[in-house]
């Protein structure tokens, strides 16, 4: 899941920068703002009417569009050339704008250029060298022949691979492409630009160089084998965008295999910022994670790492619901992992749907699918109740009407304050990994990362309107990153042994 910045739009082809496409095969309803996610450029010419500008920005306005800059390409006796940068809702709603700015009397529109496009033109990610080749002695020590003898010094100090290598600072951001964002299984392909996005934000956030590595296969033991294949380079393992419960099969046995952090974005980091966001919402409304009761939509991946981490944390009184209503330890149609999860937090066998689960609940976290609660059905919960509604792209209650009937509200929406967001743990997460050579990744070193998140925001800064920090606060990442590395150099096992010479000789 990315509840996320690290998010990407579905569309047709983007046929090229000059000319490109707008319609996307399945649009969501329509957001209440406008999003640069949906900003287009549009260049068009305009007579020499001293008036024409002022219809051109009046048309979108007209039409719910925000105007964000008109640009004069080229000015002429009789008239200009202008590009109109203006965002729209959706992909629908840019088309709707367009069509206004052809109906303004004495314009002629010429191209639209969707900016998200044009942004992914060549994908997001290059590799730049990090050490000098001018000369032929720089090129004699980072190739033949002096490459030589630190290859040799690794063939006799493999330990040393992260110090040396690439692999020290590397992450490999794999996937299937067989449930990614709210699309699900769209392939391997069609993946590519949400994992180029994440490397990105890996780079921006952290100072990690990552690398998307999509799979053309969905079957466990290639995935499992391919990656146990790659991992030499990688100093650490992030899957991303993995259909459960395949993906819960593909990390045990990958943390069984390697001796690298292997990491679920979709589980651990999800539950990592709910985790957070919770233990701030709680303190808002004066209430302890032991006491409160929990309702929990979706048992997949996200909801499974959730109410883990929350368990592990203190939470006593949880209830998870799925398609198949209220999980309980004796419905025989659960898969095995419901099964499973409905053992850890049902142990009366209580059946029933979501709005029988929320009767007395103090909380209430989605991350199932959108509008699979009523707005009404909220009151049934205590007072001062917190909700999460964190699907994407649709959530399952209307944040903003929740607001009527809970004390603090947050989900996935960047519009909104409260965003609970991704990128908030997993970059801070690996970097701590990285810089204590971790073997692994724990359970205390997730809650570690939570509890450094929630420690961000301050008593004097904490109200219901921000119970997480911005994903831009540079002490973010700083704290996270030095919780997980302090608590994996205090697990016995959990880091690796390397010299502490500066360099290695042979």
């Amino acid at each position: 899941m990315s509840t996320d910045t690290d998010t990407a739009t579905s569309s047709a082809a983007a046929p090229g920068a000059d000319d490109t496409a707008l319609g996307e095969p399945a649009t969501p309803p329509r957001g209440p703002v406008t999003s640069a996610s949906y900003s287009i450029t549009v260049r068009l010419t305009a007579d020499g009417d001293p008036a024409s500008i002022g219809r051109i920005a009046t048309a979108v306005g007209s039409a719910g569009g925000a105007v964000t800059a008109i640009d004069v390409v080229d000015s002429r006796s009789d008239g200009l050339t202008v590009d109109v940068t203006c965002s729209a809702a959706d992909a629908a709603h840019s088309a709707e704008m367009v069509d206004a700015l052809r109906a303004v009397q004495g314009v002629s529109v010429r191209k639209v250029s969707d900016r998200t496009f044009l942004l992914h033109l060549g994908g997001k990610l290059e590799v730049a060298p990090k050490v000098p080749l001018k000369t032929r002695d720089d090129l004699s020590m980072a190739y033949t022949p002096g490459v030589a003898r630190v290859c040799l010094a690794l063939a006799d100090n493999p330990e040393d691979v992260r110090r040396l290598t690439i692999k020290g600072n590397t992450v490999a951001v794999v996937t299937d492409g067989s449930a990614v964002l709210g699309l699900g299984d769209i392939g391997p392909g069609a993946a590519m630009p949400v994992m180029e996005g994440k490397a990105v934000l890996f780079k921006r956030f952290a100072d990690i160089d990552a690398w998307p590595i999509c799979l053309a296969t969905q079957d466990v033991d290639e995935i499992v084998r391919t990656v146990e294949l790659l991992a030499p380079g990688f100093g650490g393992i992030n899957l991303e965008d993995i259909a459960a419960p395949r993906c819960f099969e593909i990390e045990r046995r990958l943390r069984e295999r390697l001796d690298i952090p292997v990491f679920h974005d979709d589980q651990h980091g999800t539950a990592i910022v709910a985790l957070a966001a919770l233990r701030n919402a709680l303190r808002v409304v004066g209430k302890r994670l032991e006491d409160v009761r929990i309702v929990v939509a979706g048992g997949g991946a996200a909801g499974t790492a959730i109410v883990h981490l929350m368990l592990e944390a203190g939470a006593r009184h949880v209830l998870v619901w799925d398609r198949e209503g209220i999980l309980s330890p004796d419905d025989e149609r659960l898969t095995p992992a419901k099964l499973d999860l409905a053992g850890r937090t049902n142990p009366g066998c209580v059946r029933g749907e979501l709005p029988d689960a929320l009767d007395g609940a103090d909380v209430f976290i989605g991350v199932s699918a959108g509008n699979v609660l009523a707005v009404e059905d909220l009151t049934r919960m205590a007072e001062q109740a917190v909700v999460f509604p964190m699907a994407n792209p649709t959530p399952e209650v209307d944040p903003v009407r929740a607001r009527q009937h809970a004390a603090v509200v947050a989900s996935g929406r960047s519009d909104l304050p409260n965003q609970i967001n991704n990128v908030l743990a997993f970059p801070g997460v690996f970097r701590g990994l990285l810089d204590a050579r971790a073997r692994e990744i724990s359970d205390g070193m997730l809650l570690a990362a939570a509890e450094a998140i929630a420690a961000v925001v301050k008593d004097d800064q904490l109200n219901a309107n921000y119970i997480i920090p911005s994903v831009f606060d540079p002490a973010v990442t700083q704290a996270v990153a030095a919780a997980v590395a302090d608590q994996a150099r205090a697990e016995p096992g959990a880091t690796a042994t390397v010299s502490d010479d500066d360099g290695v000789t042979s």
